[in-house]
């Protein structure tokens, strides 16, 4: 996918995501985040949006900590998070390609990483604030498009979770298999008491297989839909597994 298709995502998806942040009020709870309020999905990814930010306007080459987050509220809060989602998509925009700054997924260069980082960072959590509506109060949204999913899909097997510091682990060797029945992308994932590691093929027999819309994939994978959103076949505890230990967490 092209980092201007990534910059589109990221424009669109927080554009949703501030919307239905409104719509809800800060104080609505986050059922897809347990524990936390919109006021708190708003301070987490307007935090990130801004971390990201300073690393492609100011050039920082090693790891730099984000600001802490703000104590803000109500409609303060949500323009505060506009205002930091629009220098963003700004700084993206107006990047060179020739950008160079950390980067912690390889990518085929620094603001190819952050573009498509930052789409899947805010579509998955305009998820959550359009979780925090409710179903009565809740408008059609659109799932994310097939080939934008499946590209987030990737950008987690391939890369979140082919880190160390996943806890996707296990000491008996399994199979994992996810299949994108729209798309027809195949991932292979092995998991063992190292980091998973993924193929991009259907690489010999899977002990597990998810299958179904890639948009339904991507959002069970990130743990936002139940695992009976997509056909599962095989056994089952590849499957609880990911869903007990994938969580990505900030720190």
């Amino acid at each position: 996918m092209e980092i201007t298709e990534h910059i589109k995502y990221l424009t669109t998806e927080g554009q949703l995501l501030a919307d239905a942040a409104e719509r809800a009020g800060t104080g609505a709870p986050v059922p897809t985040c347990p524990g936390w309020q919109v006021r708190d999905l708003l301070r987490h990814t307007g935090m990130v949006h801004r971390w990201a930010t300073a690393f492609i306007t100011e050039g920082h080459t090693s790891y730099h900590p984000a600001e802490a987050e703000p104590d803000l509220d109500g409609a303060e809060l949500v323009a505060w998070f506009r205002e930091g989602h629009g220098r963003l998509v700004t700084a993206l925009t107006e990047a060179p390609d020739s950008l160079e700054c950390w980067a912690f997924l390889p990518a085929p260069s620094p603001r190819a990483f952050w573009a498509r980082r930052q789409a899947h960072e805010t579509a998955v959590h305009r998820m959550d604030a359009q979780a925090a509506l409710g179903a009565a109060a809740r408008m059609p949204e659109p799932d994310p498009e097939p080939a934008f999913a499946a590209d987030g899909i990737d950008e987690l097997l391939c890369g979140m979770h082919a880190r160390e510091k996943s806890r996707v682990r296990t000491a008996e060797p399994a199979v994992l298999r996810v299949r994108a029945t729209d798309t027809g992308d195949v991932w292979t994932l092995h998991l063992s008491d190292g980091a998973p590691r993924a193929v991009r093929t259907a690489d010999g027999p899977a002990d597990c297989e998810l299958s179904g819309p890639a948009a339904r994939l991507y959002l069970t994978l990130w743990n936002r839909l139940p695992v009976e959103a997509v056909t599962l076949t095989g056994d089952e505890r590849p499957a609880r597994l990911w869903r007990e230990m994938s969580a990505v967490t900030w720190s």
